[in-house]
């Protein structure tokens, strides 16, 4: 399987499981190649973007010249260069942040940026870069582009909530958008859709179209408790969907998005993927039912999902070095148990044909560290805009092998031909 060259060509870094590679993908891009660190997760992009090519490596340990000449991009010109590089410290004021090893990261990003030299970028990351202290980071990334004089970044740097942009979740990210000297500089996208509460309150008078609901991405998936099946594997097959509303039908596939240039993939039409259930005792599943809609249950401390409300920001949990702790997963709204894989997906963005890794750990890791696919996509398409590029529908491709989304981590690691261990292993007694 080749890349398309008539479309754009992006690299993501720091890839994941592929939400950012998703939206960019959506906008009109071809992800010729991608960098994720996590051999699990790298297996997972692979299977969902198998036309590109996947590295799983330490970002800090590839150059721009190894990613052109073991992708398909050569000497091509590549459009654009993405990524959230993960930062976990500040330095004390007087030092300079980025050179505190824990936000190395920050520093190699900037580096294939300009190993590469592609006509744009684009850095995501949390809201709280931007407060207090943190913001040195911030201005240090600026400032190390800027001292290539062949690029700049577009100022004032904006925090976007993916809720505005049509996904019914409240999650906050600080973007940040670069480009060549020789190319325009790009805006950032305007909202288009009045988000939710979490609470359920619909907002008065709203000037934007209201963002779709948690009902509206949840309300046609069939109840994975129904299902003996999802109790040993993650999918099951000649299963029957309710109704759905705008919103999932395009994440079904059963309706046109007109904004989305992405490769089509096979639908699924009878099969429900990425739903392993979680068993919950009697006494917590009386908890949940109890708990009402819009509020966080007393014991567990989850909130429950208002069906007319958005989700609250879905979060990954800890990395196998730092406990394997899972994430506190929100309350189905009409279910008395936590959400899905897959209902945590459809709250993202992911259309249905996206997979994840079969265990639920991962799973919630690869989306609860991603970027919603919408806003992904609204960013990329503003970048696009600027440069006067008509995006071009992607072709046809068929998915990986699913035996990427079962693999262990050891399975992971000599897939890809790594020598040396780079994930600890989970210890199975945590989370």
């Amino acid at each position: 399987m080749s890349i398309d060259v008539r479309r754009p060509l992006a690299v993501d870094l720091f890839a994941g499981a592929g939400g950012l590679s998703l939206g960019l993908e959506q906008a009109g891009y071809e992800v010729a190649a991608a960098v994720e660190y996590d051999p699990i997760h790298a297996a997972v992009h692979e299977f969902n973007f198998p036309y590109g090519k996947t590295f799983a490596t330490d970002v800090s340990k590839i150059t721009g010249k190894q990613i052109r000449k073991e992708s398909e991009i050569g000497d091509r010109e590549i459009h654009l260069v993405a990524g959230g590089p993960p930062c976990q410290g500040i330095s004390m004021i007087g030092r300079r942040a980025i050179d505190d090893p824990r936000n190395a990261l920050l520093k190699e990003f900037v580096r294939v940026v300009l190993e590469l030299r592609p006509r744009y970028f684009l850095m995501e990351n949390v809201a709280g870069l931007m407060v207090g202290n943190h913001r040195q980071l911030i201005d240090e990334v600026v400032e190390m582009v800027e001292a290539d004089d062949a690029y700049r970044v577009v100022m004032p740097i904006n925090v976007l909530q993916a809720a505005e942009y049509g996904t019914p979740q409240s999650r906050r990210r600080v973007i940040v958008l670069g480009a060549r000297t020789d190319v325009p500089l790009p805006n950032y996208p305007t909202p288009t859709h009045t988000p939710r509460t979490i609470g359920g309150l619909v907002p008065m008078a709203p000037k934007l179209p209201l963002g779709p609901s948690v009902l509206d991405a949840l309300s046609d998936l069939p109840d994975a408790d129904s299902f003996e099946e999802l109790l040993h594997d993650d999918n099951v097959s000649h299963v029957t969907y309710g109704r759905p509303s705008e919103y999932a039908a395009q994440l079904r596939g059963s309706k046109k998005d007109a904004a989305d240039y992405s490769r089509p993939r096979p639908r699924l039409a009878d099969e429900l993927t990425s739903s392993a259930r979680t068993v919950h005792t009697k006494k917590s599943i009386d908890r949940f039912h109890r708990a009402q809609p819009g509020t966080t249950e007393k014991v567990s401390r989850f909130l429950r999902l208002h069906p007319e409300g958005l989700c609250n920001t879905l979060r990954a949990g800890t990395a196998s070095d730092r406990g394997a702790y899972t994430a506190p997963r929100p309350i189905h709204p009409m279910h008395p148990r936590v959400i899905t894989v897959r209902e945590a997906a459809r709250l993202h963005g992911y259309p249905d044909w996206f997979r994840f890794h079969v265990t639920k750990w991962n799973g919630f890791r690869e989306i609860g560290n991603s970027v919603p696919a919408r806003l992904g996509r609204a960013v990329a398409a503003a970048l696009l805009k600027a440069d006067g590029v008509t995006p071009t529908k992607g072709k046809p491709v068929k998915l990986d092998s699913t035996d990427l989304l079962y693999m262990t981590a050891g399975q992971a690691h000599e897939y890809f031909g790594l020598k040396e261990r780079v994930i600890p292993q989970r210890d199975r007694k945590v989370g």
